[in-house]
């Protein structure tokens, strides 16, 4: 492969990007650390680039400038603002950041086969690179219903929800990442996260099944034991919430504890704050992912009462910047080679 030094350097972003989709897709994790090491060599790239086109004269050194404006001013802060608002994770504002430092710019890679094009072949007019990565991602994201609806009407399941969630065995549920797209009164988009869910139990030193078990007791306040770290609710960290033993007291115990105790208040008043659901977003540290305790509650009667729920499983935005990284590097620019096709460009 022929390209500058900076342009073959920059491609260290590919596997980098790849361990980052990965890792988000099965723990909806990345560490902080995988970031600053980018930060770092896009700056020394850029400076290198600086360096090398010096003096900055005339049309070129003005569209060089503005390019990198552009990237760094524009597209760089949005990975903020999509933050700010909930539109992203921490992990896809910061990889937009790193792409905004890397690729500026387009790079130029030429393989020595005389018929083929320089890549990326597609280039934009603008030729900020880190732009049309996001605008890749951007229509990568919106093909994710499409093939979300796909996988569903291949199994029959055809619903409101078809394009935003899939239906799942609440037995899966320990186990996945995302959010229930339901309660018991339909479909809502403010469901309880799964996270929220795992920390909740762990919280308790419970597993899912006993609750499904018993909800009736696990729904009194008075039958919470000793508590637990509830950790950051992931998959990969903590005790399991499902299978295994429980985490928390002899169940078998507290439940004859517990019997002897509601016998003796069968005429108490109304229980307050069924499954302590605010004593335990009091008790821990930070927030459980936005929940509040009425969606904790009605996500904790919604799984002990179905055997499949609709679970929205979310993507995370890092992937569609991979791809979109990949196809930007080879093919180059999704929106304006569509635009060109249409006349627009």
């Amino acid at each position: 492969m022929i390209a500058s030094a900076p342009d073959l350097f920059r491609l260290v972003a590919v596997p980098v990007f790849a361990w980052a989709a990965y890792r988000d897709v099965r723990t909806r994790r990345v560490p902080n650390r995988v970031w600053p090491p980018l930060y770092l060599l896009g700056a020394a790239l850029l400076l290198w680039d600086v360096a090398a086109r010096w003096p900055l004269a005339g049309v070129g050194g003005d569209l060089f400038l503005t390019r990198i404006a552009v990237s760094l001013l524009v597209v760089a802060p949005l990975g903020y603002a999509f933050w700010y608002v909930g539109g992203f994770g921490g992990a896809d504002a910061k990889a937009l950041i790193a792409l905004a430092l890397l690729f500026p710019t387009y790079p130029s890679y030429y393989l020595p086969i005389a018929w083929l094009p320089a890549f990326p072949a597609v280039r934009t007019y603008v030729g900020v690179f880190s732009l049309t990565v996001l605008t890749n991602a951007v229509i990568l994201g919106a093909l994710y219903p499409v093939g979300l609806g796909a996988y569903n009407a291949a199994r029959g399941r055809f619903s409101a929800a078809m394009f935003l969630a899939k239906r799942v065995p609440i037995g899966r549920l320990p186990h996945l990442h995302g959010r229930l797209f339901e309660t018991r009164a339909g479909f809502t988009r403010r469901g309880l996260d799964l996270d929220a869910l795992r920390m909740y139990l762990r919280w308790r030193g419970l597993r899912l099944t006993d609750v499904r078990a018993d909800p009736d007791r696990f729904r009194d306040p008075a039958s919470v034991g000793e508590t637990h770290d509830p950790t950051d609710g992931g998959t990969h960290v903590g005790p399991a919430t499902d299978g295994g033993e429980s985490v928390g007291e002899d169940l078998e115990d507290a439940a004859a504890e517990w019997e002897a105790g509601r016998a003796a208040e069968s005429k108490a008043a109304p229980t307050a704050d069924p499954w302590a659901a605010e004593r335990f977003l009091a008790e821990i540290e930070g927030s459980a992912y936005g929940t509040d305790p009425e969606a904790l509650r009605e996500g904790l009667e919604t799984v002990a009462a179905r055997e499949t729920v609709w679970v929205s499983p979310g993507m995370p935005f890092v992937v569609p910047l991979f791809v979109g990284l990949v196809l930007g590097l080879t093919y180059g620019d999704l929106l304006f080679a569509l635009l060109r096709a249409v006349g627009a460009a």
